[in-house]
């Protein structure tokens, strides 16, 4: 199949053939032919396969089909992405397919002067590119309104489901018409989305490209067991010795990041620097280098690296396990983009196993083990022994098992002591005349409980007083006297 037989506008198909694509992938060549009818969506493929093209051709097609020149531009369709990194993305991708035409593209986001953009929006806007916190902002001013939105798209609603944007989201999505397409693309579809999906989706088309836990077959995957100290001597010998273009490192916090950078740049690696502390124009700057190539290596957190989207990164490095196998899914889906190949390396201490066991169960299958490197370990035992053969440790745990009951019953029921039934504590007494009698004397006397027969009324009767006025009975009776006598002497 070739974009010339999708039938869209000709000046979409002009620049895209500037561009020197011919062919769609796989989510563009199942995605684009419903959309052009119109119809609702929910899609799942991995990052790197043209999700992008997959719902910006077509709403471009349907913006300039109905295309009218007026003095004010009301935005026509609402994109939604979850990071300012991904909104510019976007943007770009939008403005590449639509340069050939007068569809008009802005992008407002967290982080830059809201004057800016309050005046692009006033010169009027076709599509609008949004973050949720800060189209909501603009929403509260009352400079923009979503009721002429036809077309809406949630992008990475997965990565705007973990940073706490659902409820945001529902909100901007009940300001917009009902009458309208609704796109949720994604690389995974957690429960969650699912349910918001039944919400705001009218008998969707659901397209899957390939498994949502399983990751793309051009990275080449690879795990070093080693000590969390011996981290960065590990990275700076990958980093010097081995021939990489560029790498993407992900590390868990803001301050590991400055802090690996440091030590990066102090061992003569070029090497900078990006999260959410940095302002919008830092990470413009730093993101522009880093696509030319003036910067071979890339210190980032899983939010700030959201967006980064570059056809030659060579390499992704795990500094920090990630938290989800979903994360993990993300961070190696930075590399090996557009078809190319890629590898992923993670560096995986003994305290972090545990992840790499949750994520080697979600993508069903074993990350190769490299062992050529001179901080090696042992392999952790919880890291492999479940995941490598995971029915042989089931039946080995069941046999373990069943051996322990049988060893207890074994204890508790020996060959020479059988086991006798025990007592049926519900059956009712039987009378005894002859015990009744013995039992009565015995009571007089005081040397019998009450549990032994069954005592006449005036024995009931005489230790209900006894009971009442708190005297002992029976032989307690007698040392009660003997003791009160022997205080009378002492006084």
């Amino acid at each position: 199949m070739t974009f010339e037989q999708l039938n869209m506008d000709h000046t979409i198909l002009r620049a895209i053939t500037q561009d020197g694509y011919e062919h769609p992938t796989d989510i563009q060549a199942n995605a684009i032919p419903h959309l052009l009818d119109g119809r609702d969506m929910l899609a799942s493929a991995q990052t790197g396969t043209g999700k992008t093209a997959a719902f910006a051709l077509p709403i471009i097609h349907h913006i300039q089909q109905t295309f009218q020149p007026t003095k004010k531009r009301a935005p026509k369709a609402l994109v939604l992405a979850p990071t300012r990194e991904l909104a510019l993305q976007i943007k770009e991708s939008f403005d590449a397919y639509s340069r050939k035409n007068e569809v008009k593209t802005i992008a407002v986001y967290g982080g830059m002067p809201k004057r800016n953009q309050i005046v692009k929006i006033k010169r009027g806007v076709d599509i609008l590119i949004a973050t949720p916190g800060r189209l909501l902002d603009l929403m509260n001013m009352k400079v923009i309104s979503l009721k002429d939105i036809k077309h809406l798209v949630l992008d990475e609603a997965d990565q705007m489901l973990d940073m706490g944007f659902i409820d945001d989201v529902k909100k901007i999505i009940s300001n917009t018409n009902e009458d309208r397409q609704t796109m949720l693309f994604s690389a995974t579809i957690p429960s969650e989305i699912a349910k918001l999906s039944k919400q705001i989706l009218t008998n969707p088309v659901r397209v899957e490209i390939t498994p949502q836990n399983t990751p793309l077959e051009t990275i080449e995957q690879s795990v070093f067991f080693l000590k969390a100290t011996d981290k960065i001597k590990l990275l700076v010998d990958k980093l010097s010795h081995e021939t990489l273009t560029s790498a993407l490192v992900f590390v868990r916090t803001k301050q590991g990041v400055n802090k690996i950078t440091s030590q990066l740049v102090a061992a003569g690696i070029n090497a900078e620097a990006i999260h959410g502390d940095k302002t919008q124009s830092q990470r413009q700057k730093t993101l522009t280098r880093f696509k030319k190539h003036d910067i071979k290596v890339l210190v980032a957190t899983d939010v700030a690296a959201r967006g980064i989207d570059i056809d030659a990164l060579s390499h992704v490095i795990n500094y920090d396990m990630p938290q989800t196998p979903q994360t993990y899914l993300h961070r190696i889906g930075r590399t090996a983009r557009a078809g190319k190949l890629g590898k992923a390396y993670s560096f995986c201490a003994p305290a972090e196993t545990h992840l790499l066991k949750a994520i080697q169960k979600h993508i069903e299958m074993l990350i190769p083990v490299e062992t050529k490197h001179d901080f090696v370990v042992s392999k952790p035992k919880t890291a492999t022994k479940n995941a490598q053969n995971p029915k042989q440790y089931k039946a080995k745990k069941r046999s373990k098992k069943e051996n322990n009951s049988n060893y207890k019953t074994q204890k508790s029921q020996p060959d020479n002591k059988p086991a006798y039934p025990k007592p049926n504590r519900k059956a009712k007494p039987v009378y005894n005349e002859a015990k009744e009698h013995s039992t009565h004397t015995e009571l007089k006397r005081g040397t019998a409980s009450l549990s032994q027969g069954i005592p006449s009324r005036e024995e009931r009767k005489s230790f209900s007083n006894a009971k009442k006025s708190n005297k002992p009975f029976g032989k307690k009776q007698h040392k009660h006297k003997k003791k009160q006598r022997r205080q009378k002497s002492f006084a």
